[in-house]
């Protein structure tokens, strides 16, 4: 999960995989595709030239996977992935 300055600081949004999707829009936010090359986040995950970090990649799916989760009547049991 996000590192914060505070111990107390908390996201604004505290819908389910709130965190996730943080995380994943700050790894996008500081990679050379957005940065650089002044695309927007979804346009960087569409594109495979390199300037996306894996890491970016693995957070995609894991906020995959906790949306996913959120319509898996299973999960009720077992808890959301991605935590």
């Amino acid at each position: 999960m996000m590192q914060y300055e505070h111990e107390n600081e908390k996201l604004k949004d505290q819908t389910p995989c709130a965190g996730a999707r943080a995380d994943l829009k700050m790894c996008l936010l500081q990679s050379e595709c957005c940065r650089v090359h002044k695309k927007t986040p979804r346009e960087c995950l569409k594109t495979s030239d390199g300037t996306v970090p894996d890491e970016c990649y693995a957070l995609r799916n894991t906020f995959f996977e906790c949306k996913r989760s959120l319509l898996d009547a299973r999960q009720r049991f077992r808890g959301r992935k991605g935590y």
